[in-house]
């Protein structure tokens, strides 16, 4: 199984549970509404990775999130993860109202930093991604249509939550194709003190 590491030590994730149109301005960005229920896809073990790819089958787009994992049914761990998304397939699935897996879990759609104790309160939670040194996205917590907690408890009422599984918490504005060669910067604030960071050169 594929790991991530989470103050020092390798865990394995039974899976990766994602949040869709969470940020008012990038459901805005993507022309979709709102929907009545919380968006809910997952990601399997087998979309983790180190590297970030450019390109598979077609172009691919990058989704910077703040990451939750869990251990004994609470969020433990913070870290900053990239959704990579085959844009142009996830379209053609939502125009036929199909499941969007083909879009998102695939092999290599799933990249995080290293996770770190998650502060006490996740209030004040920003996520920042720079590509080639340009800010590109930013959102935090305050932001989310469903904070951390509301999140955590709609996936109780109906998954069990294993120790290891994550968290992705949605995209605020800013997505967009990964240029090869690009290097991208994701990291994860609480206020103004950064917590964690990770940086990948797409290929």
């Amino acid at each position: 199984m594929r790991t991530i590491v989470f103050n020092g030590r390798s865990l394995h994730p039974s899976k990766i549970m994602c949040v869709g149109k969470n940020y008012a301005a990038h459901i805005e960005e993507m022309n979709s509404v709102p929907s009545d229920l919380m968006t809910l896809f997952m990601k399997p073990n087998s979309s983790i990775t180190d590297e970030l790819t450019s390109y598979r089958g077609e172009p691919l787009h990058f989704e910077g999130e703040i990451c939750l994992l869990i251990e004994h049914g609470r969020v433990t761990g913070i870290g900053f993860g990239l959704d990579l998304t085959k844009r142009a397939t996830q379209a053609t699935l939502k125009a036929a109202g199909l499941p969007w897996e083909r879009a998102k879990a695939f092999e290599g759609a799933a990249l995080f930093s290293p996770f770190v104790d998650a502060p006490a309160s996740l209030e004040n939670i920003v996520l920042e991604l720079s590509i080639d040194g340009e800010l590109r996205q930013r959102g935090g917590t305050q932001h989310m249509l469903y904070p951390p907690a509301v999140i955590l408890e709609e996936l109780q009422t109906f998954l069990p939550l294993e120790d290891g599984d994550i968290i992705m918490t949605g995209t605020p504005a800013g997505v967009g194709p990964i240029e090869q060669g690009a290097t991208f910067r994701g990291r994860i604030l609480d206020g103004e003190r950064e917590v964690v960071s990770a940086q990948w050169i797409a290929h």
